[in-house]
């Protein structure tokens, strides 16, 4: 099939090119004349592993292009998918919708034909209606444009396989005369083909299924997080709870990792967005729960600072700090809302002098918190710290050696933020190890 992605940042860039791997042909779509440039250039601008050789794979091949023309876009397919932005509206917890009514306002009045533009963005429940009443007003006399919504499930470090592979495909359709389930079908053959679901909805359900997905995940992990403030209090141990409790199916040991919490691009916007829009209902008790959810995700930066500070009896005034992560999870480059830097930032305003390492995430870092140390590898963060916190779980971190990393440090002290280390052998190495939710 010939179709375009509108939206050439994570979400669109991902889709464009895992969609021409899967043989169709793509152009992708976008404002940004640099990113488009650096696109055509085989080079992604952000970190996601496999995507760069996916992406000079098949421009090479000649099934994937970008553009920033519109007119080019209207001209090339009838078939268009919609991933842009839907960031926080500043000054509200509502999403901001200006992207997404911007790409109906741009591409419509180009089209001539049938037309279905498939929506990938994380939107309000409702928005795929008002799309559609829009792209009515602004279509020509011999125009037909559908709106269908086709939320996306990417994890961040993994959106490759899940765009290629996925555990499921929903899609969200009107009620009269749609043609959407039958592209969509072509679209995702192989995936169909390897039995992969496919849920056909009304629009509504479509758009909330990717919220309550990352409502239900942030809640877990906020659960496990509430847990970890009382077996600190009691002396409990909270990763051989979760243990015990993921052992029963019904619950299941994934997001139960307690620590400093999550972050990036989507729960913490996402969770925020639902809320605001079921106040906008008239349903905001539905909901309330959420602003605990939020309330303890935020939490546990503050406490990871307050143990920093007693690790360093009582103040990190002048004292040298190693920070090891600044994106908000491993294999991404992401920043935003990141706990991890959350926490550096924190204690260089408290006054410590701050060194940061982390493999990919260090250039956005510096955009964010220009006036923090970066370090160019987890040995040089290392050198003559005299408190190490472990804020971000890649697995270069999980594999340091205590004892050589001890032969670096000024204090053998190092606080697990994730609790992922093996706590037996630091503390073999004569490491002091802390973790939050532990008692050790």
């Amino acid at each position: 099939m010939r179709m375009t992605v509108i939206g050439t940042g994570y979400l669109g860039a991902t889709h464009a090119a895992c969609m021409a791997e899967l043989g169709h042909e793509v152009l992708g779509v976008d404002v940004d004349e640099s990113k488009i440039k650096s696109l055509q250039a085989g080079q992604v601008p952000f970190f996601e592993p496999g995507l760069p050789e996916v992406l000079e794979r098949n421009i090479a091949a000649g099934r994937l292009d970008f553009t920033t023309d519109y007119a080019q876009a209207a001209q090339f397919a009838n078939v268009h998918f919609l991933g842009v932005g839907t960031p926080q509206r500043h000054g509200s917890f509502a999403a901001d919708l200006t992207y997404v009514r911007a790409v109906i306002e741009d591409l419509v009045p180009k089209l001539t034909g049938s037309h279905i533009i498939f929506g990938k963005s994380t939107v309000p429940v409702g928005t795929a209606r008002d799309l559609q009443e829009l792209a009515n007003s602004l279509a020509g006399p011999d125009t037909h444009v559908e709106i269908a919504w086709n939320p996306e499930f990417l994890r961040e470090g993994y959106a490759v396989q899940d765009t290629i592979t996925p555990d499921r495909i929903v899609l969200g359709v009107r009620e009269e005369a749609s043609r959407a389930e039958e592209v969509a079908r072509e679209v995702y053959a192989q995936a169909l083909e390897a039995s992969t679901p496919l849920l056909v909805t009304d629009l509504q359900t479509a758009e909330l299924v990717k919220v309550s997905a990352n409502a239900f995940l942030a809640t877990k992990i906020s659960f496990i997080n509430a847990v970890a403030e009382i077996c600190e209090i009691a002396g409990g141990d909270v990763v051989a709870l979760a243990d015990a409790i993921g052992l029963d199916e019904r619950i299941g040991r994934k997001f139960l990792g307690a620590g400093l919490g999550f972050g990036g691009g989507c729960l913490p916007k996402d969770i925020r967005a639902f809320m605001a829009r079921a106040g906008e209902l008239g349903a905001d008790q539905a909901l309330s729960f959420l602003r605990e959810v939020d309330a303890i995700n935020m939490r546990r930066r503050d406490r990871m600072v307050d143990v920093a500070k007693r690790a360093l009896g009582g103040s990190v005034l002048g004292r040298r700090v190693t920070v090891l992560g600044c994106a908000f999870k491993p294999n991404s480059d992401d920043v935003r809302d990141s706990p991890a830097l959350s926490v550096a930032g924190s204690l260089s305003l408290a006054g410590a002098a701050v060194t940061v390492y982390d493999p990919e995430g260090m250039d956005n870092a510096r955009r964010v918190f220009p006036t923090l140390a970066y370090a160019t590898s987890a040995s040089k963060a290392l050198q003559d710290t005299e408190l190490v916190i472990l804020a971000t779980e890649w697995q270069e971190f999980r594999d340091l050696d205590p004892a050589a990393a001890g032969e670096l440090v000024a204090a053998r002290h190092i606080i697990d933020g994730r609790n992922v280390l093996d706590v037996a052998a630091w503390q073999a190495a004569g490491w002091t190890v802390e973790a939050l939710g532990r008692n050790l």
